[in-house]
């Protein structure tokens, strides 16, 4: 009976070391090969439509969600002592191709230049914004490879490559002022990168979560 328990003791503290050797590995392995991080999530470049002229708002070809295209009419303003030949400035067109991400204008208000009609976006430029800890942006370098994982998607699997690095940490660029206090605590700093994707087919929201794990070795 001792034996048989002396057995069982030793096969369970073997099971418990190689549990333990299991998740110590995978710990050094992920540490070695890859830099993590959940601070991620999906951007684009915000483009805005904005009037040429000031006057009332005449006519609105868009709703959130259109598909359009470069220099196609958007909205058409009132023209107000402009001459006929200077009817171009009353149109407002788009910019880009892209989709319509946020639409402000209602017929009937006044629009001046410089006021943001509608934001588009161009779904074929997303990127991925990440923040990556001051201790580990030694390891990181442009062009690595980076597996991606949007929350949107689940476990889906996409690719992209480091495009930029920050020059300053987030907390440089806050608008609010550090403490001054006597009392300081030491907070591991966070530089935001910018992770180019790869082709996909899939549509993706700007705004959403992501998890990247970027390849060093």
């Amino acid at each position: 009976m001792k034996e048989k328990r002396k057995v069982l003791i030793i096969s369970i503290l073997i099971i418990i070391a190689a549990a333990l050797g299991s998740i110590g590995f995978y710990y050094w392995y992920e540490n070695t090969y890859y830099v993590s991080t959940d601070d991620a999530r999906v951007d684009a470049d915000l483009v805005n439509v904005t009037p040429q002229i000031s006057g009332k708002l005449l006519e609105s070809n868009i709703e959130e969600g259109d598909t359009v295209i470069k220099n196609q009419i958007l909205a058409r303003q009132e023209m107000t002592n402009i001459p006929d030949s200077d009817i171009d400035e009353s149109l407002i067109r788009s910019p880009i191709n892209g989709i319509v991400v946020k639409k402000q204008g209602t017929i009937g208000e006044i629009w001046s230049p410089g006021q943001t009609l509608a934001t588009l976006i161009d779904p074929n430029k997303l990127y991925i914004s990440a923040n990556i800890e001051e201790t580990k942006l030694g390891k990181i370098r442009i062009g690595q490879k980076v597996t991606i994982t949007i929350d949107e998607y689940g476990s889906k699997k996409f690719t992209g490559k480091v495009k930029s690095i920050g020059e300053a940490a987030q907390s440089a660029l806050s608008i609010l002022p550090s403490t001054t206090s006597g009392t300081f605590t030491k907070v591991v700093q966070r530089i935001p990168i910018k992770i180019s994707l790869d082709k996909f087919n899939n549509k993706i929201l700007p705004g959403t979560n992501a998890v990247v794990k970027i390849h060093i070795k």
